[in-house]
């Protein structure tokens, strides 16, 4: 193993705290699902919806975990790093340097990524609660420019893995770096008990308001049947009024 890969059993720094790796990978998986799941004719139609709203409960917590999580997975890591004109140019002239968390194109991606998954979530939930029309299109549109977004991640992170020399699908599986190309460096500073506890918080109300806005946002069902505020009371029977009228013979 070692002949291999002389990395494999050298001393290797923790850089990347569990929830965020778990986010990470849950969130790979939401978005997945989400698209393979996005025709009428998919066998995964009826999961669709909720992969939706499962990654808005990511997205909920990773927005707040970013403030409260651990070293490298906190939005101040942002003013931390250098420059994205300076990292740019080093890419640019294939000799990157390795950051041990999110380099400065990695942190915009990583923004990016996040604000557009939450807009996806957003034009999703108002066809659950106004219908569709504008709001299908727009869901669609940036869809495709989410599923774009992911690409480029992908081809980044190949990319980034090769020059640098440091597999960081790794890295983001284990939570470590190799630590002789991070001279220097230390161990992340861990989350602390308070912020998983709040963490769990934040999930829990994003899981309860979801259940607000569609109460039957974690059956399996097709995206139709969610639309048009068809889940919503009072929107049922389209002529109950109208029988009430004739029951009361008016």
């Amino acid at each position: 193993m070692s002949e291999h890969d002389p990395l494999a059993l050298a001393p290797r720094i923790h850089v990347w705290d569990g929830p965020l790796r778990i986010f990470h990978w849950l969130l790979v998986i939401a978005i997945a699902v989400a698209f393979l799941s996005a025709e009428e004719d998919s066998l995964l139609s009826q999961w669709h919806m909720m992969a939706g709203w499962f990654a808005a409960i990511l997205i909920a917590f990773r927005i707040v975990w970013g403030f409260i999580g651990g070293e490298h997975a906190r939005f101040s890591e942002i003013f931390k790093v250098g420059g994205a004109g300076h990292h740019i140019g080093e890419m640019l002239r294939l000799k990157p340097t390795a950051a041990l968390g999110h380099n400065p194109v990695g942190w915009i991606s990583a923004l990016l990524l996040i604000a557009v998954t939450a807009v996806v979530v957003w034009t999703g939930a108002l066809l659950v609660t106004s219908g569709g029309g504008s709001a299908e299109e727009l869901h669609e549109v940036i869809g495709w420019s989410l599923l774009a977004l992911v690409a480029v991640h992908i081809v980044a992170v190949i990319f980034m893995s090769a020059l640098t020399r440091e597999n960081l699908v790794r890295a983001m599986v284990s939570g470590s770096k190799p630590a002789q190309r991070h001279a220097g460096a230390s161990d992340a500073r861990k989350p602390s008990l308070f912020a998983y506890l709040i963490g769990m918080v934040v999930v829990a109300a994003a899981i309860f308001g979801i259940l607000k806005i569609d109460p039957q946002a974690f059956v399996p069902r097709s995206a139709e049947s969610a639309e048009y505020g068809e889940n919503q009371l009072g929107a049922q029977h389209p002529y109950e009024d109208e029988d009430d009228d004739i029951e009361h013979g008016e």
